[in-house]
């Protein structure tokens, strides 16, 4: 089992910045895959970024390149999600998610964080 908790969440004017964070515990964090995904209101969740254990590789969204970056703490079993360039389209509840490095899909997700992004 992996516990996921998120912080950092807020209300933000659109050009702010924000960093996210969510610890995990419960698995050794270095074999695992972690990733940011939201969900706005009325829509579906959507994936955002991640980054995977082994390599440290990082895939992103079109919608966020250049303006999100995600890392990873291994010592504090923590991932990072620094939010630039806010805009209005950004608010949303950010999940975290992880997952064992060979599994296919993000099975373990924390309890979500609001951001909202004022124009």
């Amino acid at each position: 089992q992996v516990q996921l908790v998120e912080s950092g969440g807020g209300l933000v004017q659109a050009g702010d910045s924000l960093r996210l964070s969510c610890a995990a515990s419960g698995r050794i964090f270095s074999i695992l895959d972690m990733g940011w995904f939201r969900q706005a209101s009325g829509k579906e969740r959507e994936f955002v970024v991640d980054i995977l254990g082994r390599a440290g590789r990082t895939y992103y969204a079109d919608s966020v390149k250049g303006r999100f970056t995600i890392s990873r703490d291994n010592a504090k079993n923590t991932v990072y999600l620094q939010m630039n360039s806010l805009k209005p389209e950004d608010t949303a509840v950010y999940y975290c998610a992880a997952k064992p490095v060979t599994a296919p899909e993000y099975g373990y997700w924390g309890q979500g964080t609001q951001v909202t992004v004022s124009s």
